[in-house]
């Protein structure tokens, strides 16, 4: 189990041990699935952000994220950042921000959520868009 907090600034390294491609910006996650899809990341400090699809990574650690290929998905993922993003309850009233959230290492599904207003489980997620993240009322 691992933070998004903790994630974010690790170095992405290739497959053949070169010298890392980028540093991670932030994770692309999938409410229907209720996982993480995509990793972003930025080349150098000033370059571009690219994607990768989660099924491209091979191991995630506290001291790199290891790809097993640099091939770019085919469309690129809408991507909401869900860290400090609005949340609503489906009855529509505030709920907080997200702090933080954990998640499988090894599956890529979330675990919990943390919020300003304590931990939510990810079962709870229904929508994520531009103005919130949308959970089910526990």
């Amino acid at each position: 189990m691992m933070l998004f907090t903790e994630v974010r600034g690790l170095p992405v390294l290739p497959p053949d041990g070169a010298g890392p491609l980028g540093t991670v910006t932030s994770l692309t996650v999938d409410v229907v699935s209720g996982s993480v899809s995509h990793v972003r990341f930025r080349e150098g400090r000033f370059g571009r952000e690219k994607t990768l699809p989660w099924d491209a990574v091979h191991t995630i650690g506290p001291g790199a994220v290891r790809v097993r290929s640099v091939t770019a998905p085919d469309t690129e993922p809408a991507h909401h950042e869900l860290l400090g993003h609005r949340i609503l309850l489906d009855t529509g009233t505030g709920h907080g921000t997200v702090l933080d959230v954990a998640f499988d290492t090894r599956t890529a599904r979330l675990l919990a959520l943390f919020t300003t207003h304590g931990e939510l489980p990810a079962d709870r997620l229904l929508g994520l868009g531009d103005y919130a993240l949308v959970v089910r009322q526990g």
